[in-house]
């Protein structure tokens, strides 16, 4: 089957099985090894990313699904050499520990801040319950999501 989608930004058009998983599409074919398979049943979340801004678990997708889609991964959220800010505030809050589950967790906050630009922490809470760490109690996290959807302050001028 021959693909045509974008994805971070730019259109790929590929042949491929149309049942091929998108996790092993993007992870072996493309080369996008920040999309990790934990589970490879829906359960753990590290696989997710965005299809039309929509977080999504790419290990229960097949191909053919991505056919006219617009797809980010973690390599296409930061910008001109600028983390995002949900990644910005992972950094910041110490939300990384082993960095497996980060990838997914951090593309699931870019998707609750999207359709919930102003969560509060039970919402934050309930928005990544499909996304498992095994590294922390979540407490980083969910501060981090809360950082990132603070509105910048302005810069004080010295």
């Amino acid at each position: 089957m021959k693909l045509r989608f974008t994805l971070n930004g730019r259109p790929v058009e590929l042949e491929t099985p149309s049942d091929r998983r998108v996790v092993d599409l993007l992870r072996e074919d493309l080369g996008l090894t920040g999309v990790k398979e934990g589970c490879g049943q829906g359960e753990c979340g590290a696989c997710t990313i965005l299809v039309d801004g929509v977080s999504r678990l790419s290990c229960l997708m097949l191909a053919a699904q991505l056919t006219g889609s617009s797809i980010t991964t973690i390599e296409g959220l930061a910008a001109r050499g600028r983390l995002h800010p949900v990644q910005e505030a992972f950094v910041q809050q110490g939300a990384v520990q082993c960095g497996f589950c980060t990838p997914g967790m951090v593309l699931a906050a870019v998707d609750l801040l999207g359709r919930d630009p102003q969560p509060r922490r039970e919402e934050i809470r309930d928005g990544l319950s499909g996304n498992l760490c095994r590294c922390t109690g979540y407490q980083k996290i969910v501060d981090a999501v809360e950082q990132a959807a603070q509105p910048p302050q302005p810069e004080e001028e010295p």
